[in-house]
C-alpha cells in the first residue's frame, strides 16, 4: 500500500484533495449560505483541484462568523442600548418629520431606525472633500486642533510620506496629552516597527484588525475593516473612501493615468456620535485584555454635549458580517426603489447581487434616470471583467453606463432625485454588502445633494458613455473573461 501511495503520489494527493473537499462541500451546503455564493464555491472546490480549497478557506469559508465576533455581539449590545436611549427618535418625532421634511424618505430613515446602530440625527455640519490631498489637509488641521481624543481606524494605513504626515500630527497629539487610539486592517495596512515605535513612545494605543501572517498573500480574505474613521474630541468626524497612502494624494507633476479621484465627508455635530458607537465596537473587538464588564465604561468625554446650529439630517449606516441585517445594502436598496426622478452612482466596483441589480434595472424601466459611473481601467483585473459582465442587461433596461478615464475612480457615492446622498466606504458589490466591515452616512439635506450631483456632472467631463449598440460587438474573447470572472462575483 505504501509503494503504491509513493508511486502514485499524485493521485493520491488527488484523492486526498477531492476527499477534503465533499468535506467543505457538506459544510457550505449546510451553512445556508448566498446560493450564487455557494455554487461558485462548489464549482471551484471541483474544477480546480487544490487551488480550488485555497479559494473555500479564503473566500467561502464563514466559521469565523460565528465564532470570532460573538464576543463582539456582547460589547455592541452593552454600548448601543446605553447611548441609543439618548439619541433614539420615537414614532410620534419620525412623524413630524415625515411631515416637514423627510416625505418619501421616511421609508428609509424606519428600516434603519429599528437598527438602534443607524439612528437619525438632526444637528449636523457637512462639508464634502474632493480628493486625498483636500481630505488631509482638513482632518491634519482638525487633528492640530485636538484637546482630549483622537479614534482612527482604517482599512490601509501605510507609514509613506502623507502616512508619516499623519503619525506626526498623532505624535504632537500624544505630547499633548491628547488621548491617541489606532485600529488598522492588518490586510490592507503596512506599518514598520519604527512607526510603530514613535506611536508607541508618545503613549499612542494602536490593534490591527484580525491580524494575518501572510498578509501580501490575502489581500482579499474575508472579513476585513474596510471602514475609514477619524474621530476628534467627539464632535468631529471624517469618514469615506480615502485611505491612509501616498495614492490616493494628486500631485503636481504626476502622470495623468496616477490622478485618484475619491470623496470624503466631514461631519460636526450629532452624527459623530453614532460614529464613535461604532469606533468603540471595534475597539473592544481588538482590544484582547478586554473581558471584564468593568472594562466596557466610557468616559463622558466621547460623547460631549454638542451645540451645532446648522440642521443637516444625517443617519450612520454600518454594516459588517457581525450584524443581523445588511445594513448599508438594504438602505441603498431602499433608496433605488423609491427614487422618482433620478440615481447617480459612483463606485469603483460595480458587482451588485440580485437584489440591487433587479432594483436598478425596474427603476430604469420605470422611468427613473439611473446613470452609474465606473473607472475605465480599476485595480483588479477580475472585478473589471465581473462588473463589465453586468453591462448589456442593465443598458438594455435603459441605464447609462459611464467609463472614467482620466485615472483611479475610488469614490463611493449616490445621490437619488438631488434630496437624498449616501458617502462612505461601501462599494457597489458582494463584499461591501455580505463581507467586510463598511460605514456610511445618510444625507437627507437638498444643499450636499446638490453638491454631490455638481460634481457628478463635474467628472462627466472626464468619463466616455457605453453605448449598447457597441457594447454588445465587443470580440468573444472579452465576453469569455466577463463571463469567467462573472462565476467569481459573489467571492471578489
Amino acid at each position: 500500500m505504501g509503494n503504491w501511495v509513493l508511486n502514485n503520489w499524485f493521485f493520491s494527493l488527488l484523492i486526498i484533495n477531492y476527499a477534503i473537499a465533499l468535506s467543505a462541500a457538506f459544510f457550505l451546503i449546510k451553512s445556508n449560505q448566498n446560493p450564487r455564493k455557494t455554487v461558485s464555491s462548489l464549482l471551484f472546490l471541483v474544477a480546480l483541484p487544490f487551488i480550488g480549497l485555497g479559494i473555500y478557506y479564503f473566500f467561502g469559508l464563514e466559521y469565523r462568523k460565528s465564532k470570532i465576533f460573538k464576543r463582539k455581539d456582547l460589547t455592541a449590545h452593552q454600548l448601543i442600548q446605553g447611548w441609543s436611549k439618548r439619541l433614539h427618535l420615537t414614532e410620534d418625532q419620525l412623524t413630524e418629520y415625515e411631515n416637514d421634511f423627510l416625505e418619501d424618505r421616511i421609508k428609509l430613515v424606519k428600516l434603519l431606525n429599528h437598527n438602534q446602530s443607524a439612528l437619525l440625527t438632526l444637528k449636523n455640519d457637512l462639508e464634502v472633500l474632493i480628493n486625498g490631498e483636500n481630505t488631509f489637509k482638513s482632518i491634519f488641521k482638525d487633528l492640530d486642533e485636538a484637546k482630549n481624543h483622537i479614534h482612527i481606524e482604517y482599512f490601509i494605513f501605510q507609514d509613506d510620506q502623507i502616512g508619516n504626515e499623519f503619525i506626526d500630527k498623532l505624535v504632537a497629539a500624544g505630547k499633548r496629552d491628547v488621548e491617541v487610539k489606532l485600529i488598522y486592517d492588518s490586510v490592507g495596512s503596512s506599518l514598520s516597527r519604527k512607526a510603530k515605535a514613535r506611536m508607541k513612545d508618545v503613549g499612542i494605543e494602536f490593534h490591527p484588525f484580525m491580524p494575518v501572517i501572510f498578509s501580501n498573500f490575502t489581500r482579499k480574505a474575508n472579513y476585513r475593516n474596510h471602514r475609514k474613521i477619524c474621530i476628534i474630541d467627539g464632535h468631529i468626524g471624517y469618514l469615506g473612501g480615502v485611505n491612509v497612502s501616498d495614492e490616493y494624494v494628486n500631485k503636481e507633476g504626476d502622470h495623468p493615468s496616477r490622478y485618484w479621484r475619491d470623496t470624503h465627508l466631514r461631519i460636526e455635530g450629532h452624527a459623530v456620535k453614532s460614529m464613535q458607537v461604532q469606533w468603540l465596537l471595534n475597539w473592544y473587538f481588538v482590544c484582547d485584555h478586554i473581558h471584564e464588564e468593568t472594562d466596557l465604561e466610557i468616559p463622558d468625554s466621547y460623547f460631549p454635549e454638542i451645540d451645532e446650529g446648522k440642521n443637516k439630517p444625517v443617519q450612520i449606516a454600518a454594516s459588517g458580517p457581525d450584524t443581523d441585517w445588511a445594513n448599508i445594502m438594504e438602505a441603498i436598496f431602499i433608496a433605488i426603489t423609491t427614487a422618482e426622478e433620478s440615481i447617480k452612482i459612483t463606485t469603483p466596483y460595480f458587482i451588485p447581487n440580485e437584489a440591487i441589480l433587479t432594483a436598478l434595472k425596474s427603476a430604469a424601466r420605470a422611468g427613473v434616470q439611473v446613470e452609474i459611473m465606473v473607472p475605465k481601467k480599476g485595480d483588479s483585473w477580475a472585478a473589471r471583467y465581473a462588473s463589465r459582465s453586468y453591462f448589456r442587461e442593465i443598458l438594455e433596461s435603459g441605464v447609462k453606463i459611464y467609463w472614467y478615464h482620466k485615472g483611479m475612480l475610488h469614490a463611493k457615492t449616490m445621490v437619488v432625485d438631488e434630496e437624498f446622498a449616501t458617502v462612505g466606504t461601501s462599494n457597489m458589490d458582494y463584499r461591501s454588502f455580505d463581507i467586510n466591515f463598511e460605514i456610511n452616512a445618510l444625507i437627507f439635506d437638498d444643499d450636499i445633494s446638490e453638491e454631490l450631483n455638481d460634481q457628478y456632472d463635474k467628472d462627466l467631463e472626464s468619463c466616455e458613455e457605453v453605448i449598447l449598440e457597441k457594447w454588445v460587438e465587443r470580440d468573444k474573447w472579452n465576453k469569455f473573461k466577463e463571463s469567467f470572472c462573472r462565476l467569481w462575483a459573489p467571492l471578489l
